[in-house]
């Protein structure tokens, strides 16, 4: 690496270290991001120090064994067999990891703000071990300005000077649950620093593990990227929701103009209508940016349009239900019984994080409807944040004479692994929000669309 001319004797030793693989990597939180990212250092070569504040997580992942639906037993295995990875709940070990790399949640609380305790806590946790010659790099998705505003200044109550001692960066993670064509090394990832240094130290840690590097000037440059690659996917689903409803009342099914507008070779990205936005990502970090522009005195109304949409959704699903039955089966929602299909937020994945079927569960039981779920990967709904009344509902297991005592059935997730024929065959009514029917013949009758 060609480096700055203002390259401390500290950042010349990390680099060395960088260089060749002799450093440590701490990962803070050890989730959806860090997991995996944790096996891309490992592949990479790296000693990876693991820390969480769950014990049975950190104890699971240090007997070989993985939570995550995207990383399997043997791999975490192997990373315990090469004794490149250990799990721990003890931050005063962070001291031992020559770049630690802060993979924790960034929730909006209930006023729809952001919430920053994790990032703030996880940062104080590193805090009393920081040293010299350590990389400290946020990959949580946050409102520009995070990293130089409200990391920054914690770290320098360490008495170290950021820039010459310590180094702190951004670098956005791009994690896509369930998406078996790309794993964090296949995916080019974004650096932006705090000064030229950090910039340069992020970027040969990244360097040497993932496809690429995509070098932007500052952190808070990175931070808007991040944001910019979430709101963009936001507004566009809002718009073919918005197309979805409208094109209902003209008779006109909003899928197959999808299909055929993406023929078109230039000029048309095809984003598909859903029961509601889901994952950490999408639902939550558009409106960071919204927060933060008031400071500004802007307002976002593009983005709030967008989220005033995608969240209504789930009601959207819930009405269409109440009007299949009473059209097609002269029954009231409120003396059905419905099967809910798909509990996870997207398609062939375990993760519940922010999931439109949560709401609908919870939209129905208020209008008193017994409801049941079945989902291949969520045997038992957790304790949720926003769902606590949830927690340890279980599902039923797909039987044709169980299947044929619910008067409707409401796809939310579209799971590789269901028979929606079986469904089809069985349950009288089924509002699909996610096409998953399209390619099943014969029951035409039956399908309302939502």
């Amino acid at each position: 690496m060609q480096q700055p001319q203002d390259f401390s004797a500290a950042a010349v030793g990390l680099s060395a270290k960088l260089s060749d693989k002799t450093a440590k990597i701490g990962i803070v939180g050890l989730g959806y991001v860090g997991l995996p990212l944790a096996l891309a250092c490992t592949g990479a070569g790296f000693g990876v120090i693991g820390f969480d504040i769950d014990q049975a997580k950190a104890e699971q992942l240090n007997a070989g064994q993985s939570y995550i639906g995207d990383v399997s037993d043997d791999a975490v295995a192997k990373m315990r067999g090469d004794n490149l990875f250990e799990a721990t709940t003890d931050f005063s070990r962070a001291g031992e990891a020559d770049a630690v790399l802060i993979c924790v949640p960034t929730p909006l609380n209930k006023t729809r703000e952001p919430d920053l305790s994790y990032v703030e806590a996880s940062t104080r946790a590193i805090l009393p071990t920081l040293r010299e010659g350590q990389l400290v790099v946020l990959e949580s998705t946050t409102w520009p300005g995070t990293t130089e505003e409200v990391v920054r200044p914690i770290l320098e109550e360490s008495g170290l000077d950021c820039g010459t001692q310590f180094f702190l960066a951004f670098s956005p993670e791009r994690e896509d649950p369930g998406n078996i064509d790309f794993s964090t090394s296949q995916i080019p990832k974004v650096v932006g620093g705090e000064g030229a240094v950090a910039r340069e130290l992020a970027r040969q840690l990244y360097d040497a593990f993932v496809v690429s590097t995509v070098v932007v000037s500052d952190a808070k440059t990175a931070e808007a990227v991040k944001l910019t690659e979430n709101i963009f996917r936001a507004v566009n689903v809002a718009l073919v929701n918005e197309l979805k409803v409208v094109y209902d009342k003209m008779g006109i099914d909003v899928w197959e103009v999808i299909e055929a507008a993406k023929t078109k070779p230039f000029g048309y990205m095809p984003f598909y209508p859903g029961p509601g936005l889901g994952g950490h990502c999408i639902p939550i970090d558009p409106f960071y940016l919204t927060w933060k522009a008031r400071e500004h005195e802007i307002s976002t109304r593009f983005i709030e349009l967008a989220g005033e949409i995608n969240n209504a959704m789930p009601d959207y699903v819930v009405r269409k239900l109440a009007r299949a039955l009473d059209e097609k089966l002269g029954v009231s929602l409120s003396r059905a019984k419905v099967l809910v299909v798909g509990l996870a937020y997207k398609k062939n994945v375990n993760d519940l994080r922010e999931s439109p079927a949560l709401k609908v569960i919870a939209l129905l039981k208020e209008r008193g409807v017994q409801v049941d779920y079945m989902d291949p990967f969520i045997p038992e709904v957790p304790d949720t944040r926003n769902y606590p009344d949830l927690a340890g509902m279980k599902r039923i297991e797909p039987v044709d004479s169980q299947l044929a005592n619910y008067s409707a059935a409401v796809i939310i997730t579209d799971h590789d692994a269901v028979d929606y024929q079986q469904i089809l065959k069985s349950v009288p009514v089924v509002v699909d929000s996610r096409n998953a029917t399209s390619g099943v013949d014969g029951f035409e009758e039956k399908i309302v669309k939502a």
